[in-house]
């Protein structure tokens, strides 16, 4: 009978052990993954940055503070594996254009749109008499840190709001009022009272305090010492919060969780000496998509030393552009029109549909998964080189194409 067993065995473990090796998988490559902290933080530093990753995915309920409105119950529901959200998540912001100017109707619940409620709150609805309605879907969160170390004056050196140069591109930046929890130093440029944005669809966040206390707000419907007022319900006509003491979310997770953002790794690119991808590097370059997509920055001084003195890949000139009527959505913030929209970082490009199961989304509202057709949507300023691209052969869109993927 032992001998029996012991045939068993021989005969029986190499199969499960080579039925377990098909079923193995390597980790992902560093370039097929947004996810990771960048090289050279202290342990302290490390330890901050593990701590806001837990935040980032922390699942707010009723009773941790969720709502009463809402429309995601976590960083995560907006930024998948820090990539980018499904068009499914995607935030509403709307508002009425009057002879006033533009009507943004906090009293009907704006200016964006919270679709979700706990229960016994009721949910927002939107106006039927609104002009702009712009829908956005959230970003890649990677690689913000460098963003916000690159100096002001490193991006206003690229502004062209008169097209002095007769390119036909005529970017600027779009200067606004600063919350008052924030406290900005003397590198910050001012104009009429107003800061430099640089986050965001449009660019109306100064910088990533600013953005994140926002968004635990006006996203999960939690507040913070810097957002303390819960958001306004149109139904019930005040500011009604939930039963949880505010604020709802303390000091130290939203500063982890700015550090965390501050210090993940910028994307790795792909297969970038590949010969069709460098060809199309260069077809990139001669339809002047470099005009607002400028290929590299450089960060300046930051009290987080990896990032300090960097040149980035960023290929963004984070200003403004008139982006043509198929994209406007007559939606204005700050100083951006309705059709204007901050040139978006296009690092990371080839992996927005890794953290989708495969799907990737394009442009701000996620409306097509055709990367050809991204293009093409692209008129106002880019109108020229849009139609450059649409008259290149076969064989040259594939190769820029194949570069856009290896961003």
């Amino acid at each position: 009978m032992k001998n029996s067993r012991t045939v068993l065995l021989v005969v029986i473990l190499p199969l499960l052990f080579w039925g377990c090796s098909d079923l193995l998988t390597e980790a992902p490559k560093q370039s097929e993954v947004l996810d990771g902290q960048i090289e050279g933080l202290s342990f302290a530093q490390a330890r901050a940055h593990i701590a806001g990753d837990e935040a980032f995915s922390e699942l707010f309920t009723p009773q941790t503070g969720l709502g009463p409105v809402f429309n995601q119950t976590s960083c995560e529901g907006c930024h998948p594996g820090d990539g980018r959200g499904h068009p499914a998540t995607n935030l509403r912001r709307f508002g009425k254009a009057t002879a006033n100017g533009f009507d943004y109707l906090h009293d009907r619940g704006g200016p964006q749109l919270q679709d979700r409620a706990i229960p016994g709150y009721p949910a927002e609805q939107l106006p039927a008499d609104f002009t702009g309605l712009s829908e956005r879907g959230g970003p890649i969160v990677v690689g913000l840190g460098y963003i916000e170390a690159i100096p002001d004056a490193a991006i206003l050196a690229k502004e062209d709001p008169n097209d002095a140069d007769g390119d036909g591109i005529s970017g600027r930046a779009n200067f606004v009022h600063a919350p008052e929890f924030l406290t900005l130093g003397p590198d910050k440029t001012i104009r009429a009272g107003k800061f430099l944005g640089r986050f965001g669809r449009k660019a109306t966040a100064i910088n990533l305090l600013q953005q994140t206390a926002g968004a635990y707000l006006n996203d999960i419907g939690v507040t913070s010492e810097f957002e303390p007022l819960e958001l306004f319900n149109p139904v019930l006509g005040n500011h009604v919060g939930d039963n949880v003491p505010d604020p709802e979310v303390s000091t130290e997770t939203v500063n982890n969780v700015v550090f965390y953002l501050q210090t993940l790794r910028a994307p790795a690119r792909r297969n970038e000496n590949e010969a069709h991808v460098r060809a199309g590097e260069r077809i990139f370059a001669e339809l002047t998509c470099t005009g607002c997509h400028i290929p590299e920055m450089q960060t300046g001084p930051s009290p987080i030393a990896p990032l300090a003195f960097q040149k980035i890949a960023l290929y963004s000139d984070l200003l403004l552009h008139d982006m043509g009527a198929a994209l406007a959505d007559n939606y204005p913030e700050g100083e951006a029109s309705g059709r204007e929209w901050r040139t978006t970082p296009l690092w990371g490009l080839g992996n927005v549909g890794n953290v989708l199961g495969g799907t990737p989304f394009y442009l701000h509202d996620g409306r097509t998964s055709d990367l050809s057709e991204a293009i093409r949507l692209h008129g106002g300023e880019a109108q020229a080189a849009r139609d450059r691209f649409v008259n290149l052969n076969e064989a040259d869109k594939a190769a820029l194409l194949a570069f856009l993927q290896s961003l």
